[in-house]
């Protein structure tokens, strides 16, 4: 119609109500504007208009604003029963999986035992996991399907659990037999599409507790919803995630001590074991920056399993048990205040009461008027009450003396709970999350050292230093005063020599920490390697200082050729130092320099034994030495 005013092919436009051609007013003013341009009449029951005119063109657009705001009172009435209906929880909303409408039109949980099972399953398994996604890993584990009801609100069909249909149900106040509206706010955006948001649930419509049957207490829904929420948290300060199987002890509770952010948790594989890292990431995810920290695990690890194995002891239960009983006394003085607000709010009621039947049935005026006010105060004191009752469950915390006496005899073997190698990951975490809140990790690279500030429940602090661990190349490092004993020996000893006296030593070299190296020995190889990697000063270099000739110097000195050289060093008329296995260097000769002599009566063998008495013989004073 539109098009078809606007290309002047229609001369007028006929309704008995114009005005709802529209959609809303500003939709019927562009149709004027049409209308205007081409000439257009308008007709309706009352009569002709010319939108080119203005006074007829006012009247329509009067006539156009009516109209919405009609609709508007239509639409807020039928909106305002909806919500009256809400009010009282007659609303009939669709259900969620687990309850029916009866005959009577009253919520009840669903007559299958199947669907009722697998429900208190879902929340059971919640419990013990803390965790939607490791609830959905149960599910897949155990092979477990999670029921689901169609869209037309009758059949129901059992699939495997996924993460959303967990978080849903865990959100669905329904389950705790609470008859919740208004949960969310839609809007319409400019593209036609809706979205909504969640409202806080004091913004809720309507939130009845106990309207009907649940699977659930409400109190046991906030609990969840609070360990959603703190799963869920990723970048605070201290997150309380849940624990998991992993091996860092710490996870969750880590904090950095340079940016303040959460460090997360994350595993290696090297040599056939699992390392755990801490690792400060926020600065890396958010601005493409370096990691803040990189802190290895399992010292940490350590020196928090020892101060908690340590600080766990049968006096401090004792202490936190007295420490227990003073806030019990608190909560009682407090409770009675609350019971004296109770009994002034019965007293108030009961006055209402008195009043109302002591006035004239016949007089509805005052009659009404004096039920009302007995109707808000019984509101008032239901609703004293029950903040009473609410308070009581949230600050009685009591130990029974079966509880204590199981306490008190954990702790007197908690050591032995702690270190044990069949106890899960998730347990030590658990434990853990009892006694700390939240330990901060500040690492010194030149120190060598990581400093752990542990914040126990309570306000207690603890400061702890580690050592960090050392790189591979640092761990296979030869230490320094092994260095130090092949300097020594290299002024007496060849490589080969070295490395059989630091084995029989018990000395390993530094490849020995490797696993598939346990049995790493020294060798000549090694010590070569370490005289050379360490800029000792080598053997020949030694013996030079020490005035040792070559075998050349030597043959050059005694004028006799290398083959003698040789056989004089082999029966010890010429000394002879090796500076590698192969080759040596040669003592000079002293002040009696041996002659070569060609005679079967004086051997060599004879010479030499000649030349070893006069050297064991030869005394150290000068004027002795002469008169021999």
């Amino acid at each position: 119609m539109v098009s078809d005013v606007g290309m002047g092919r229609a001369g007028i436009v006929m309704g008995l109500e114009v005005s709802r051609l529209a959609r809303n007013n500003a939709d019927w003013h562009r149709l004027l504007e049409i209308c205007a341009l081409a000439d257009t009449l308008i007709l309706d029951e009352d009569g002709v208009y010319d939108p080119a005119n203005f006074n007829d063109r006012l009247l329509l657009g009067l006539k156009g604003t009516m109209s919405e705001a009609e609709l508007h009172v239509i639409k807020a009435r039928l909106r305002g029963g909806i919500l009256n209906k809400v009010r009282r929880g007659e609303y009939r909303c669709p259900l969620p999986t687990g309850f029916i409408y009866d005959e009577l039109g009253d919520v009840v949980l669903d007559p299958d035992a199947q669907i009722r099972d697998m429900i208190n399953h879902f929340f059971e398994t919640f419990s013990r996991v803390g965790s939607a996604t490791q609830t959905v890993k149960v599910f897949a584990r155990e092979g477990l399907l999670f029921p689901s009801r169609l869209r037309n609100g009758k059949q129901v069909i059992f699939q495997p659990l996924t993460a959303s249909t967990a978080v849903r149900t865990l959100h669905n106040p329904r389950y705790a037999g609470v008859y919740a509206f208004g949960q969310r706010l839609y809007r319409r955006t400019v593209d036609g599409k809706k979205q909504y948001r969640k409202r806080d649930q004091k913004e809720w419509h309507a939130c009845i507790p106990d309207a009907h049957p649940g699977y659930i207490s409400w109190d046991k829904f906030q609990h969840n919803l609070k360990v959603l929420e703190d799963n869920g948290a990723g970048y605070q300060a201290v997150r309380a995630s849940p624990p998991r199987e992993g091996a860092a002890l710490l996870q969750g509770r880590a904090v950095c001590g340079r940016c303040g952010s959460h460090m997360s948790a994350r595993y290696a594989a090297r040599r056939g074991q699992v390392d755990t890292w801490y690792i400060c990431s926020r600065a890396y995810a958010s601005r493409g920056e370096p990691h803040c920290q990189s802190i290895a695990g399992w010292p940490v690890d350590e020196a928090i399993g020892e101060l908690i194995a340590t600080e766990m002891t049968p006096t401090a239960v004792e202490l936190a048990l007295e420490v227990r009983k003073e806030i019990e006394t608190r909560h009682d003085d407090v409770d009675q205040l609350r019971l004296r607000a109770v009994e002034r709010a019965q007293v108030d009621a009961d006055l209402a009461q008195r009043r109302f039947m002591l006035v004239d049935p016949n007089n509805r005026l005052v009659a009404d008027t004096l039920e009302r006010e007995w109707n808000d105060k019984l509101r008032m004191l239901a609703d004293v009450h029950e903040e009473r009752e609410r308070a009581l469950r949230e600050d009685r915390l009591t130990l029974d003396d079966t509880i204590h006496d199981r306490l008190i005899a954990m702790t007197a073997d908690f050591k032995t709970v702690w270190c044990d190698q069949t106890l899960p990951n998730r347990e030590r975490k658990r434990l853990l999350a009892y006694l700390v809140d939240d330990v901060t990790l500040l690492k010194f690279p030149a120190e060598g050292e990581t400093r752990i500030h542990i914040r126990f429940r309570g306000g207690r602090t603890e400061t702890l230093t580690t050592q960090n661990p050392k790189s591979s190349a640092q761990q296979v490092k030869t230490r320094p005063e092994v260095v130090e004993l092949v300097d020594e020996l290299l002024d007496d000893y060849i490589c080969a020599e070295i490395a059989d006296i630091l084995n029989a030593k018990g000395i390993r070299p530094g490849g020995s920490v490797r696993r598939d190296q346990a049995g790493a020995r020294f060798t000549d190889l090694r010590v070569i390697y370490l005289v050379k990697q360490y800029g000792l000063r080598p053997r020949y270099d030694r013996l030079r200082e020490r005035g040792m000739l070559t075998k050349a110097e030597a043959c050059a000195k005694l004028g006799i050729t290398e083959c003698t050289l040789v056989r004089w060093a082999k029966y010890g008329i010429v000394k002879r130092h090796a500076y590698n296995g192969y080759i040596g260097l040669y003592e000079p000769p002293g002040p009696h320099v041996p002659a070569k002599q060609c005679s079967r009566w004086n051997q060599l063998i004879h010479r030499a034994e000649t030349i070893r008495l006069l050297s064991a013989s030869k005394c150290n004073d000068p004027n002795e030495r002469a008169v021999v």
